[in-house]
């Protein structure tokens, strides 16, 4: 079955509080938004690779792409005005039968492991997300004031590349926009579709923040 990997990268760079969008950053000499597409070609070489970009930012990558020579193939959608509009645009250019993959385009550090095992699983669940346990104590906020904390071992954080049968992914995405959709489980679990998670890993880290920028050169070095 054909692969697809939609990769997401709308981001304005206001937390890293830079000028330059933060998926064009760069760590280790290349973009950050590099990278991502790399993880996914040096997995798979066969998978079609959707870059969903702001329009106003397309002639810009373009540009990245001949200063760093970068030629891994893929196919360019224009970024919506939220996140869901974003994925709805990429996946008009999915062709079904297939599997999609939604990732994060800070999200340069996701492992071979979980991209082939998200894929894996999907092929039988459907719907997969990968997940890691959450390792710091968690405090509810009441809405009566204080906190309480919650049993962290019931909470999981959630990472991307967000895998599902491409023709119910599509079928998800023309339920109208909620803001209660923060990713693509939530727009397929408003569907009553049931979302299976897998083992996500630790690196796989969305660069957001000045500290996200220093800990994504580290895991380079490593």
């Amino acid at each position: 079955m054909t692969h697809y990997a939609l990769i997401v990268a709308g981001g304005k760079g206001l937390r890293m509080g830079t000028e330059l969008p933060k998926q064009f950053l760069p760590i280790g000499g290349r973009p950050v938004l590099m990278r991502t597409l790399e993880a996914f070609y040096a997995c798979n070489p066969e998978i079609k690779i959707i870059l969903v970009l702001p329009h106003s930012q397309q002639d810009f990558w373009l540009e990245l792409c001949r200063k760093h020579c970068f030629n891994i193939p893929h196919r360019i959608a224009d970024g919506g005005e939220t996140r869901f509009h974003s994925v709805k645009n990429g996946l008009a250019l999915v062709e079904t039968p297939a599997l999609v993959g939604v990732h994060d385009g800070v999200r340069p550090f996701v492992s071979s492991e979980v991209i082939e095992r998200c894929y894996a699983e999907a092929q039988i669940r459907r719907a997969v997300v990968p997940c890691i346990g959450v390792v710091e104590t968690v405090r509810h906020l009441q809405a009566a004031g204080g906190s309480v904390t919650v049993p962290r071992d019931e909470y999981r954080l959630v990472q991307t590349p967000q895998v599902f049968d491409a023709a119910l992914l599509k079928e998800a995405y023309e339920q109208p926009y909620t803001p209660l959709f923060t990713d693509d489980a939530s727009v397929v679990e408003a569907m009553g579709v049931p979302v299976v998670l897998t083992e996500g890993n630790r690196e796989n880290i969305k660069i957001t923040t000045p500290f996200d920028l220093k800990v994504a050169s580290a895991l380079l070095e490593k």
